[in-house]
């Protein structure tokens, strides 16, 4: 499922990554905080709602719909989801977007798009223990840390720990290509 790499000890580093990804969180995420009470709720939306609800994933939902994965991240889980932005997608050079969502090239969507999957629902303070984690597409994401920083694949996880009924979104700014 996940190929976990720990270093021999936990880093300053680390730690400073924990409570930097965890203050993005609070910060980045306020639709986490349902109750407005500075408690968490228990997640009711899917992953899928509660992106959608988020109201910067319009691209990534207009994509998992050409796709036809949308029913499959509404499903039992548990997922973690790396979801590029609407903003991230717009980065991808020109007619990349609209190539990938012609119904000629749903495999190669559906490679891209499974590719910001990881099985499991994969938490912050986990996630910066690992070097790298296997996607659902097959092949594994590298994930650092550097300077109170992480990056999958190289691209910055802007906002963490977005819980859904069925897994954890973490946000962030690229799109991620398999190799």
């Amino acid at each position: 499922m996940f190929q976990f790499h720990f270093s021999g000890s936990r880093s300053s580093r680390s730690l400073v990554a924990v409570f930097a990804l965890a203050a993005a969180s609070l910060i980045s995420a306020p639709t986490a905080f349902a109750d407005g009470h500075g408690h968490k709720s228990k997640a009711t939306k899917d992953i899928v709602d509660t992106a959608v609800a988020a109201g910067n994933f319009g691209t990534l939902a207009k994509a998992l719909t050409a796709a036809g994965l949308v029913e499959t991240l509404k499903g039992e889980g548990p997922f973690t989801v790396f979801a590029p932005t609407d903003a991230a997608f717009a980065k991808l050079p020109a007619g990349t977007l609209d190539n990938l969502l012609k119904p000629e090239n749903k495999a190669q969507l559906t490679a891209v798009l499974t590719y910001h999957v990881v099985p499991g629902a994969v938490k912050a303070a986990e996630i910066v223990k690992l070097k790298e984690a296997k996607t659902v597409q097959g092949q594994s994401v590298k994930i650092a840390v550097k300077d109170g920083k992480v990056s999958v694949d190289g691209a910055n996880v802007t906002a963490t720990d977005i819980a859904a009924s069925n897994g954890v979104i973490h946000v962030i700014d690229a799109v991620m290509l398999p190799k």
